[in-house]
């Protein structure tokens, strides 16, 4: 009876943690920080965040935008562990309280932090590792950062201060964890700034690290999302582990330039292999899809677009690639743009967890502004881009693709049916798009 009783409890628990494990069927829709971190150069205030939550809940979380995040910049305010408890020293309320603040609207908090670095300032102070007496400045690496300290996953106590910095964060109800830098933690050498930036770990070492995240994540139902990856191997090691890896540049100043023709079409050996989000979402499709890594095309300012046909495109193709939307749009700076993020035939696609991809992932190949996917109901998505500075024709024959027979066609910008077709042919405006939804048509009476 005991041994029954002990078998049945180990099943129960080994599924429980199956049940955390479980990916998420779908990128998250989220607001950040991140757009007043870059034009102010400083963590947004504690007054100004509560306006942005206030503005997240009316207008984008009716739409499924239900997370809101802090981005860098804060101070570090740590605990007796080393570990950071709020954003700023500015902040009245801790990760904790704004958790809670959060979840009673329906919400959940997400925050930047990386599980690998170390508080120079707790170190300092001589705090150790939790449930060890290790100090914590035995799992510093030589590095010439200025800002933060990377640990050694050979140093002893490394494991338990990664595993449990997630633990922490999950207790303070935290779902969403974003890292960071790790090009640096893997190589120390960045594209632009050189080399000697963090440590130089092993192939081995920089995995222990990815799996350590992973496995910390997955026993507390966070989601892991990976910045700055080298991607080497086919990013074989970050869409194993991650939930969601970046696939372009920082946003930075945003514009059209920024996410479709910086370096357009070059690829690097290193992060980051593309330097724009149009073409890292294409080139990486081919590692996305249902049940793999999601793509992360950083965040949006629809607000430093110049047309609308800029601001759907970006939207849409976030979407097509079945990939996150991160709003970085504020409540004071949004204009009259909030309708592009706030397209429920669009979202429709993220409710469902669809992922299209080009017809083929070569960025410099034009075939590759267009996608397609197929519903889980079977209906089929098509996506017409024009990445180009004039108009163009693009034009699909449906039965290419695997949509046998005619079609009814929906235009999901427009909002408007198209009727029955075998094709599509239009003429895109610049840096516009057209996205489509393929239905079977109805059934015809005799």
């Amino acid at each position: 009876m005991t041994a029954t009783i002990h078998c049945t409890l180990l099943l129960l628990a080994a599924l429980a943690a199956a049940a955390r494990a479980a990916p998420p069927g779908r990128a998250p829709l989220y607001w950040s920080t991140y757009e007043y971190n870059i034009r102010t150069d400083r963590a947004m205030p504690e007054a100004v965040w509560a306006a942005n939550v206030d503005w997240v809940e009316k207008n984008l979380k009716p739409y499924g935008y239900t997370l809101v995040a802090v981005d860098g910049w804060g101070d570090v305010v740590y605990d007796a562990h080393g570990y950071r408890t709020r954003l700023s020293r500015e902040w009245a309320h801790d990760y904790a309280w704004w958790s809670r603040n959060l979840q009673a609207r329906g919400m959940q908090l997400g925050i930047y932090d990386n599980p690998l670095w170390v508080s120079r300032a707790a170190a300092e102070a001589g705090v150790r590792i939790k449930n060890t007496d290790t100090p914590l400045r035995h799992l510093i690496t030589e590095n010439k950062i200025g800002w933060f300290d990377f640990i050694g996953v050979d140093r002893p106590g490394a494991e338990q201060y990664v595993k449990q910095g997630i633990q922490h964060y999950a207790d303070m109800g935290i779902r969403f964890l974003r890292v960071d830098f790790l090009s640096w933690f893997e190589t120390g050498r960045d594209r632009y700034l050189g080399d000697n930036l963090g440590p130089v770990n092993s192939r081995a070492e920089y995995e222990t690290a990815l799996r350590w995240m992973r496995e910390a994540c997955d026993a507390n139902g966070v989601f892991l999302s990976l910045v700055m990856p080298h991607l080497f191997n086919e990013a074989e090691l970050e869409r194993q582990y991650g939930h969601m890896i970046r696939v372009g540049e920082d946003t930075g100043n945003g514009q059209w330039w920024k996410f479709s023709d910086n370096q357009r079409g070059l690829r690097h050996d290193s992060w980051s292999q593309y330097s724009n989000p149009f073409d890292g979402l294409t080139y990486w499709s081919h590692v996305a899809g249902r049940g793999r890594v999601f793509l992360d095309a950083d965040f949006l300012r629809l607000n430093t677009f110049d047309t609308d046909d800029e601001r759907k495109s970006a939207v849409s193709l976030c979407l097509v690639a079945g990939g996150a939307v991160a709003v970085a749009d504020q409540f004071d700076t949004i204009g009259d743009s909030l309708w592009i993020y706030q397209n429920r035939e669009l979202l429709a696609l993220n409710e469902e967890g669809f992922v299209g991809r080009p017809l083929t992932n070569d960025p410099a190949d034009e075939d590759s502004q267009t996608w397609t996917g197929r519903m889980s109901n079977g209906d089929w998505i098509v996506g017409l881009f024009n990445r180009e500075n004039e108009p163009r024709i693009r034009q699909i024959d449906f039965a290419a693709f695997g949509a046998a027979g005619p079609q009814s066609v929906r235009d999901l910008w427009r909002h408007e049916d198209l009727g029955v077709r075998t094709g599509y042919s239009a003429e895109i405006p610049r840096h516009g798009c057209v996205i489509l939804r393929l239905s079977p048509p109805p059934t015809q009476e005799s």
